[in-house]
C-alpha cells in the first residue's frame, strides 16, 4: 500500500483583494465569465467546523482538537451573507445552497434561512433555497428550518451498513440516526429530498446497490459522486476512484436503467430513471466526465471569500469591501468584474496539468466551502 502523506498546512489565507472597478459592472442579471458561463447558483458555506471526520474530506489526522477553526469574529454574520446575496441576486443568482462544514451547526441558521427567504430575483421570484447536511442533526431542526423558509435538503449518507457508515465518518455515529433525519425532513415538509453517496472504491463500493434498493420506490434522489481531489488532506488518488459509467453498470444490472434528460442549464449530475418507474438515480462525475463548460455556480467561504471554482487554490476578499463601508453597488460591481475574468475549468484540464508535488497553491478544502 502506498504511504499517505497529508500535508498540514493552512492555506485559508491565500486571498485575493477584491476591488471596486474603475469601470462599473452593472446588476443586470445577464452576467457571463469569459467562457460565457452564467451567474445562477451561489453556495454559502456558514461554518468551517463539522462534527463529522470523513476521510475525504475533514480526516481526523488534520482536524484533530488543535485544529485552529476560524474565530467567530472572523466569521460573516447572517446580516453581511444576506447583503452579499441580495448583490449576487441582483446579478442573477437564483438558488442558494447553505453549506459547510455542517451548517446545522451554525447557531440560529433559522436566521439567516428567513433572511434570505424576503429576496426575490430580478423576476420577482423567491430564492430556491436548500441546505447540504451529513444529517445528524437533522431530526431535531427540520421543522424549524421548514417554518424559516427551507425548502428542501441534501443529505451525505455514504452507506447503509453501520459499521462502514460509522468507519466512513469516523466519530462512530450511527447510520439510523441520518436515516431518522431524512424521515423528519420528509415528515416536514423538506421535499424533494437528495442524498448523496460518495463512492470510494475498496472502502464502501460494496454499498452501492444496498443504497440503491432502500430509496427505489421513495422518491428520493440518490445521487452517487465521484471521489474527487479536493483540497490537499484527504489523501486522494486515482486508483480509489469509482467511474460513475461502472455505477451505473452496476445498478442497471440489477436494477434496469434508462437515461433522463438534464432538467436545467448547469446541473450538475446525469440522471437514470429507472425502467419500472420507480424513481430515479444521478451520478456526478467530476473526475471521468467534467462538466465545467456548464458551470454556473460561485462559493462564498463562511469569512467572505468568494471562489469561482471548488478546486480554486484562492478566493476573493469580499469580506473587506462589507467592513470597510463599500456601498451595495460598489460591491456588486466588484463581483461582477471577479466573474467576468472567470477562466476556471480545472476538471476538464485535470488529465493535463502537472502532478501535484506539493510545493505549490494548495486547492482549498471542500469542508471550507462546502462541496
Amino acid at each position: 500500500m502506498a504511504e499517505r502523506v497529508i500535508p498540514l498546512v493552512d492555506e485559508r489565507s491565500s486571498v485575493l483583494a477584491a476591488h471596486v472597478p474603475v469601470q462599473p459592472v452593472a446588476a443586470s442579471g445577464t452576467l457571463r465569465d469569459t467562457l460565457r458561463r452564467p451567474l445562477r447558483d451561489l453556495r454559502i458555506s456558514v461554518t468551517d467546523r463539522c462534527n463529522f471526520r470523513c476521510s475525504y474530506c475533514m480526516p481526523k489526522e488534520v482536524f484533530d482538537k488543535n485544529y485552529p477553526y476560524l474565530p467567530h469574529a472572523s466569521l460573516l454574520s447572517f446580516e453581511e451573507i444576506t447583503r452579499l446575496a441580495r448583490q449576487f441576486v441582483a446579478h442573477g443568482v437564483q438558488k442558494v445552497r447553505l453549506t459547510g462544514g455542517e451548517p446545522l451547526l451554525r447557531k440560529n441558521i433559522e436566521i439567516l434561512i428567513g433572511q434570505l427567504a424576503q429576496l426575490r430575483t430580478a423576476q420577482g421570484q423567491p430564492l430556491d433555497i436548500t441546505l447540504t447536511t451529513n444529517g445528524s442533526l437533522l431530526a431535531r431542526k427540520a421543522r424549524a428550518l421548514t417554518d424559516a423558509g427551507l425548502q428542501r435538503v441534501t443529505v451525505s449518507l455514504d452507506g447503509l451498513d453501520d459499521a462502514v457508515f460509522r468507519g466512513m465518518n469516523d466519530v462512530d455515529f450511527p447510520v439510523a440516526d441520518v436515516l431518522r433525519g431524512i424521515d423528519a425532513a420528509r415528515d416536514a415538509g423538506l421535499w424533494p429530498i437528495k442524498v448523496n453517496m460518495v463512492v470510494k472504491r475498496g472502502t464502501n463500493d460494496h454499498e452501492i446497490l444496498p443504497m440503491a434498493r432502500h430509496f427505489k420506490g421513495t422518491g428520493i434522489v440518490l445521487r452517487f459522486i465521484e471521489y474527487m481531489d479536493v483540497g490537499a488532506t484527504n489523501g486522494w488518488r486515482m486508483d480509489e476512484v469509482l467511474p460513475s459509467a461502472d455505477v451505473v453498470q452496476r445498478i442497471s444490472a440489477q436494477l434496469p436503467l434508462v437515461p433522463l434528460a438534464h432538467t436545467a442549464p448547469g446541473e450538475t449530475a446525469q440522471r437514470w430513471a429507472y425502467a419500472d418507474g420507480s424513481g430515479e438515480i444521478g451520478v456526478i462525475s467530476s473526475v471521468t466526465q467534467a462538466f465545467c463548460g456548464s458551470c454556473n455556480r460561485a462559493r462564498l467561504s463562511t469569512e467572505g471569500q468568494l471562489y469561482l471554482c471548488l478546486f480554486a487554490s484562492q478566493g476573493h476578499d469580499l469580506r473587506s469591501l462589507l467592513r470597510g463601508n463599500a456601498s451595495d453597488a460598489d460591491i456588486a460591481s466588484a463581483i461582477g468584474h471577479i466573474w467576468q475574468g472567470r477562466t476556471d475549468r480545472y476538471s476538464e484540464l485535470r488529465s493535463t496539468l502537472a502532478p501535484d508535488t506539493g510545493d505549490g497553491k494548495r486547492r482549498v478544502e471542500m469542508s471550507y466551502i462546502g462541496g
